[in-house]
């Protein structure tokens, strides 16, 4: 139990993690289930694990730092273990407008990198780098033909 906590404290240092990855480390080292679930307890009573703090902070900050949509944000929530019930809460703090918002920012960083390339290439080139973030294809499309549009009317944006 003691050799558990000594790990778990650890990794703690670090940065840091869920339930799930804590149990994962243990685990792996070979710590009986009994203990892991003992210390693990034991780090929750105590605050030095809480998913739902995690989920919504991880979720805060690669939403505004990489642009992540909630289906992306979810997947990286459920490869670290965290539990459905605390993700659905977390990335439903994001609303419809302020993802489409991080995707029009997103778009309109990359218009310049596809300027001289066909219409159509543009277009699904930009489509693909939201879709790899997480977005759905029907907002995807829709925010891409808008800017496109836009800078076609406009001229392209900081010139």
């Amino acid at each position: 139990m003691e050799r558990a906590r000594a790990i778990g404290l650890r990794l703690l240092t670090g940065s840091p993690r869920t339930r799930g990855e804590l149990e994962r480390a243990l685990r792996e080292r070979e710590i009986p289930p009994e203990a892991v679930s003992a210390v693990l307890d034991r780090f929750e009573e105590a605050g030095l694990i809480d998913d739902a703090a995690f989920a919504e902070a991880w979720v805060e900050s690669r939403h505004h730092g990489r642009g992540l949509a909630g289906r992306a944000l979810a997947r990286e929530l459920r490869t670290r273990g965290v539990d459905s019930t605390v993700i659905d809460r977390a990335v439903g703090r994001l609303d419809r407008d302020q993802e489409e918002a991080t995707a029009r920012v997103l778009v309109r960083r990359r218009l310049p990198a596809t300027a001289g390339l066909p219409a159509p290439k543009r277009l699904r080139r930009l489509a693909s780098l939201l879709a790899r973030r997480g977005y759905g294809e029907e907002l995807a499309l829709r925010v891409v033909r808008s800017e496109l549009a836009a800078e076609e009317r406009d001229g392209p944006q900081g010139l």
